[in-house]
């Protein structure tokens, strides 16, 4: 199961970037090309096992000096061939000694394996040998010769493969200007030698495979995926790379890079506009058409695309819907509001911006227009001035390239058109991310009310029971420091959500039950069930009334025994997040959205996970699907009773009970039989004090 990584944004570890005094340690061309190289790796290692050595016995303390030494003999060791191997023989014990003690790297399932090119690129020496020893690590964590809590094998081997997918260079020692450099030695000799563990012929087909299970998401934002895209370009122009087996992989370089028959050799934006101004109108249609179906087909948009829009919208408008791939709701959407979308497309898509022409298209096809709110919502977005620190926050995470309300637009946009394809980044923040795609999918224009307040005012207020809440009144919520891997739209609100939601739940604290009870509803909005179901006892974290919780479950949610009644309103509900191995990782924030009968013939229930990958498995057979089992776009789903097996909380209509009778006692004792085998095997017994503390009485991330 992907983790949420919480890695700090900067990717300069500057703790141990320094070096104490003006002492300067040698780099590969300070070492003699005529001393032998036996020599040479046997006085590295030694030199190594010495400082290790140190390291080993020192307190506590004094961990983090006695680390610097071992990382400048890590470096040494990095310059010399065989040196690598020598160091992944120790790489299973360097937690423990503490190599990375009150470092970025002490805590492996917080770190982001998108954020290497940048350390390995603008990094010193010393931080560029600490990342190759923390890759060196994981890649002792996914050959099981090392153990860490809350990180699996198969978690160590996604987090590699992610990582040399984003460093396809260093693995193929391409000679870029970057690669060259003495100190970048090291990371290719390390990610060769990763590559060579894992195996060389699967990386790409694997790295494609990834890249289109991602894409099939739906994700609003798709920076990692078109970023392994481009570097996968790079290596299918070389002719020495095998593409025969990579299905697909052509499919994602043109959606980028040559949708259609005019920029299928990718001739640039300007060559591109030229072409334009002399193709007839049969041309231009099948122009038009190609882009909506690469579109379609991956849910990527090329920068081409917007510069075919804008070319449009000036010289022939009456394209616009086959560019963006209209169905008849989405042409009856266009035509009815035919200015509004004109103004948008004007002021929101740019080659900058091109994936807002996805999330314009899916707005429309949703025809969200047509609740009488959203359209005048609209329009204010359009002129909306904005807070000086919302731009200051906007034009640093996305750059100047386009002015930051432009921007802004252009996410609302996206997370109007794919609901469902909000991710809360890596943040502890999937109550907001679930919040943001709650009121996207359900009360657009309340979303874009909380954003007009945010993106301007730079506050927001909600109430809780009657007593309004200020965001520029409260102190920080979950978050310390907001990790900024998130869209336009939840850059903006998630600050002020975050400190929302937790001061109602310091509210809400000192009543005996848990706070989400009275939380929810107020927080998500008035379609939330005032029913509540918690499978746990708040104080002692055991379970509680469980064949009572699951047969409250059935009878609200599964069709045959709630009377056939589809599921009206999207409800908030908490899982147990159990790793590959069932093992209980944390409480995390869903959304159900419908149970229904799958090609198959078995009951599944649908849900959203604001988690970065909707696909995870859960352990003990529980893997979570998210295509193949009749998910639409950004679901994700499993068997119901599996879901039930994880659930920990729910809210329901308690005027609506369904049938709790009618529920078969053998469905209950198989949901039992799954929850106690992975997040509830230590919650069966009676005085289990140490999960006083794992027990959901405060609001956590649920």
């Amino acid at each position: 199961m992907p983790l949420v990584y919480a890695e700090p944004v900067v990717p300069f570890r500057a703790r141990f970037a320094r070096t104490r005094g003006t002492r300067r340690f040698p780099s590969m061309s300070d070492i003699s090309v005529n001393t032998d190289h036996s020599e040479r790796l046997q006085a590295a290692v030694s030199r190594f096992e010495r400082c290790y050595a140190r390291l080993e016995q020192a307190s506590r303390i004094a961990k983090t000096a006695h680390a610097i030494e071992v990382i400048d003999a890590a470096r040494r060791l990095l310059a010399i061939p065989g040196g690598v191997e020598v160091l992944a023989e120790r790489a299973d014990q360097f937690q423990a000694a503490g190599v990375f003690a009150g470092s970025d790297w002490a805590e492996p399932e917080s770190l982001q394996a998108q954020l290497i090119p940048s350390t390995l690129q603008f990094g010193e020496e010393r931080t560029v040998a600490v990342e190759c020893l923390s890759l060196l690590r994981w890649l002792a964590l996914a050959e099981n010769r090392a153990r860490h809590p809350g990180v699996s094998a198969e978690q160590a081997v996604h987090f590699l493969r992610e990582a040399l997918a984003v460093n396809l260079d260093y693995v193929f020692d391409r000679a870029t200007e970057a690669s060259r450099e003495r100190r970048t030695a090291a990371a290719r000799q390390v990610f060769a030698f990763i590559a060579e563990r894992i195996g060389y012929d699967s990386m790409l087909e694997q790295l494609v495979e990834e890249v289109w299970r991602i894409l099939r998401q739906r994700p609003v934002k798709v920076d990692g995926a078109k970023t392994m895209i481009t570097k996968l370009a790079v290596v299918l122009a070389d002719p020495d790379t095998d593409v025969n087996s990579l299905r697909g992989a052509d499919r994602l370089t043109s959606a980028l890079f040559g949708p259609t028959q005019a920029t299928q050799y990718d001739p640039g934006l300007d060559a591109y506009r030229e072409a334009l101004a002399h193709m007839d109108a049969q041309t231009l249609k099948q122009e038009a058409g190609g882009f909506a179906r690469s579109m379609a087909d991956t849910g990527l948009v090329s920068a081409y695309h917007a510069v075919l829009m804008r070319w449009l919208l000036e010289q022939q408008p009456d394209l616009l819907p086959s560019a963006l791939g209209l169905s008849t709701t989405g042409t009856d959407t266009f035509l009815t509001y035919v200015e509004l979308i004109r103004a948008l497309i004007d002021e929101a898509i740019h080659p900058e911006t091109c994936q807002a022409v996805y999330g314009l298209s899916c707005l429309l096809e949703r025809g969200i227009l047509f609740s009488p709110p959203v359209a005048p919502a609209l329009w204010r977005q359009l002129r909306l001035p904005l807070h000086a620190s919302t731009a200051e926050m906007i034009t640093r995470v996305f750059g100047m390239a386009v002015a930051p309300s432009v921007q802004l637009l252009a996410g609302l946009l996206n997370v109007l058109g794919q609901p469902f394809g909000v991710g809360q980044g890596h943040n502890p923040t999937c109550q907001s991310a679930r919040a943001i795609s709650m009121w996207a999918y359900n009360d657009p224009d309340y979303l874009m009310q909380l954003l007009a307040w945010a993106a301007r005012d730079d506050s927001i207020t909600m109430h809780f029971e009657g007593s309004p809440l200020n965001s520029a009144e409260l102190p920080a919520g979950l978050v310390d420091a907001l990790h900024l891997d998130l869209d336009a739209v939840s850059l903006v609100l998630v600050p002020h959500l975050d400190r929302i939601y937790l001061g109602m739940g310091r509210l809400a604290a000192t009543r005996p039950e848990d706070p989400h009870k009275w939380i929810n509803p107020e927080f998500h909005g008035w379609w939330v069930g005032r029913g509540f179901a918690i499978a746990v006892d708040v104080a002692s974290g055991r379970l509680h009334e469980y064949e009572d919780f699951v047969r409250t479950f059935y009878a609200s949610y599964h069709p045959y025994y709630n009377g056939n009644q589809p599921q009206i309103h999207l409800q908030p509900a908490g899982v147990a997040v159990t790793d590959s191995s069932g093992r209980f990782v944390g409480w995390h924030a869903i959304t159900l959205i419908r149970s229904a009968l799958d090609m198959r013939g078995e009951m599944r229930a649908y849900f959203y996970n604001p988690n970065n990958d909707g696909g995870q498995d859960w352990g003990c057979g529980v893997v979570v699907s998210t295509e193949g089992n009749g998910e639409y776009f950004g679901e994700s789903s499993l068997p119901f009773a599996q879901l039930a097996s994880r659930l920990y909380i729910f809210h329901y209509d308690p005027l609506e009970p369904g049938s709790r009778a009618g529920v078969p006692d053998d469905a209950v004792a198989e949901v039992r039989c799954m929850a106690e085998e992975s997040w509830a095997r230590d919650r069966i017994e009676e005085g289990v004090a140490a999960l006083q503390a794992a027990a959901p009485t405060s609001p956590g991330p649920v």
